[in-house]
């Protein structure tokens, strides 16, 4: 059974068919970023699947703008009968670290279900003489500030989980920020900088034609697409682990009954291969769980986030 904090007032204030007759209308899934990217693409792929399954359209939304934080307030403020839904870009947990928000992440919304988790892979110029992490690190040790790594932007996952490698490690790389994966893949092949920490699809074919040398992956386990290559943990650094991720998340005090519903049908989706397929051709691994899993996953990450963005002194300009 489901148990939300204060979820019997929000069901007495609410018309009697959020919850009963739910839906009967068309539901909208914000995404806080511009068409074309990850957050995207998965948000989609999931609103072709689960439109049918509830008898109802389901429309994506792109709302861009505040590293995200812009679309999220809208779904934070919408009326809490699950016809307003926000798949939150992965810097959510991140952010209220960095930003001043007008809303709490963690009280005004209504986890449905983990979509899915993007590990990262740390890649470097074929130049930079280091063959695994352990050379890595003693690079960095041996020459502090000469090495440098790239980042997707401020505050992104690229950039803190630079940060938290020089911060378990002991070393010093100077972080490059650019505006977005592109650029900073592009300069990382080009020999400008050295180190990143990458999206997999992004890396793969620059890995596979031998333009740039993966080192780990940082998520727990090894990945189906590069089976050779290990974790950070399990090759000179352990305790390390970086995952993005998604999930999709309605405004708080939105009825128990219809955050079931919504996850139950999400839940079956995100089971089914075809699915399963299309989200690792993007370098997803296939989420699950409750929500209340998802609420504890966020709030583990956002504590983790906060104390890397603390010992950085990572500030948004």
């Amino acid at each position: 059974m489901l148990r939300w904090t204060g979820a019997a007032a929000a069901m007495s204030c609410l018309p009697a068919w959020s919850a009963g007759n739910y839906p009967n209308r068309p539901i909208k899934i914000v995404v806080p970023v511009a068409a074309g990217g990850g957050t995207d693409f998965a948000a989609r792929l999931l609103a072709d699947k689960l439109g049918p399954a509830l008898g109802q359209p389901v429309i994506v939304e792109n709302r861009p703008g505040g590293a995200g934080n812009l679309g999220a307030q809208l779904v934070a403020e919408s009326t809490p009968d699950g016809y307003t839904l926000v798949m939150p870009i992965t810097s959510f947990p991140i952010n209220p670290s960095l930003y001043k928000l007008g809303f709490d992440t963690v009280k005004d919304f209504a986890p449905v279900v983990l979509v899915g988790t993007l590990p990262l892979v740390l890649v470097v110029h074929p130049s930079v003489a280091a063959r695994d992490v352990k050379e890595l690190i003693q690079l960095a040790k041996t020459a502090p500030q000469s090495v440098t790594f790239a980042n997707s932007g401020t505050g992104t996952t690229a950039h803190l989980a630079g940060e938290l490698f020089n911060h378990m490690a002991g070393t010093r790389m100077l972080g490059v920020p650019y505006k977005g994966g592109g650029p900073a893949m592009s300069d990382l092949l080009g020999g400008h900088v050295q180190v990143y920490f990458s999206t997999i699809p992004a890396a793969l074919p620059h890995i596979q034609a031998g333009k740039v040398r993966a080192l780990a992956v940082t998520g727990t386990a090894r990945l189906p697409d590069l089976p050779q290559i290990p974790t950070v943990d399990a090759s000179g650094l352990p305790g390390f682990e970086v995952t993005a991720w998604f999930g999709l998340f309605a405004p708080g005090r939105t009825p128990p009954a219809v955050i079931q519903r919504l996850h139950s049908e999400l839940a079956h989706i995100l089971a089914m291969p075809d699915v399963q397929q299309r989200l690792a051709n993007h370098g997803v691994i296939p989420g699950g769980g409750t929500p209340e899993s998802l609420r504890d996953f966020l709030a583990a990450d956002m504590a983790k986030w906060s104390r890397v963005v603390q010992v950085a002194g990572v500030q948004v300009q």
